[in-house]
Formats: structure tokens, sequence, C-alpha cells
């Protein structure tokens, strides 16, 4: 993917409220241009195969403890190896979905990684911000939680 010139680019916050409409969640992300890859918060992963294809179920929450529980099976679209906030490398399921934020509708794909440890259920890395310039004083610009 061309790179877009920083003029055409919709600017975001280090923070911001994310719709993932094929999940039907939407939730707060954090933004993290020190992050290659993008996160999703998973509890209960599990493989299993439908027609033939390799799908993955999990449950994720859309935000804290007391947020409601989704359940979500998706195609698996990656199995790969990932560095995490503590150096660590893991293996890591990975799926593929549509994002919407600023004004924007674009697929990404998302590591399922626990993140129940962290503030936010979900992590934008660089690859899902190449269409998009972060502010990084400023927090949700394209709308509130």
């Amino acid at each position: 993917m061309k790179a877009l010139p920083y003029q055409a680019k919709a600017v975001i916050g280090r923070r911001e409220m994310v719709t993932l409409p094929e999940l039907g969640l939407t939730l707060c992300a954090k933004i993290d241009t020190g992050a290659r890859t993008s996160a999703l918060h998973a509890e209960n992963i599990e493989t299993f195969e439908r027609q033939e294809h390799l799908w993955v179920r999990f449950i994720t929450r859309s935000g804290g403890p007391d947020a409601p529980v989704h359940t979500l099976e998706l195609p698996l679209y990656d199995h790969r190896k990932v560095r995490n906030s503590n150096g660590f490398e893991q293996w890591r399921y990975v799926i593929r979905t549509q994002m919407q934020l600023g004004g924007l509708d674009y697929p990404i794909e998302l590591t399922l990684t626990d993140r129940r440890s962290m503030r936010h259920p979900m992590l934008l890395g660089r690859r899902a911000l190449r269409r998009l310039l972060v502010a990084p004083g400023a927090a949700f610009l394209h709308g509130e939680p």
C-alpha cells in the first residue's frame, strides 16, 4: 500500500474510540506508534475447523472487567510470532476485520492476546495507522467513550 501524503490523512489522538463493525464492537483503543502489530483482548482462545478452514473462537470485552462479554468466531487469518511489551516473543493468532476510525473504514489485522492487565482492550500499531496521523497530546478526537 502506497503511503498517503500527510495532508490527506485524518488526525487521531493517543486514545480513540474504534468500531469493528464485523465484530459488533465499539471500544477504546490505545494508539501505539511503537508497536508494529495491533492487538485485541481475547480470552479462552481456541481453534476449530469449519468447512475445511481453520477458525478461531474467543471471548472479548469492550471495556473493563464489568463490560459485557462477547463470544466471537472468525476465520483464522494467520498465526505469527510477536514480541510483547516485555520483550518476549510469543505465538499469537491473527484475525482480519474492518475498522472504522477517523472517517475511514478499512481492513486491519489484529493479534489475539489477553489484555486484562492493560488499561485498553485494543492496541493499534503502526500497520493499522498508515492512513492516519497521530497527535500524541490529544485524545478522543473522533468521539468520547
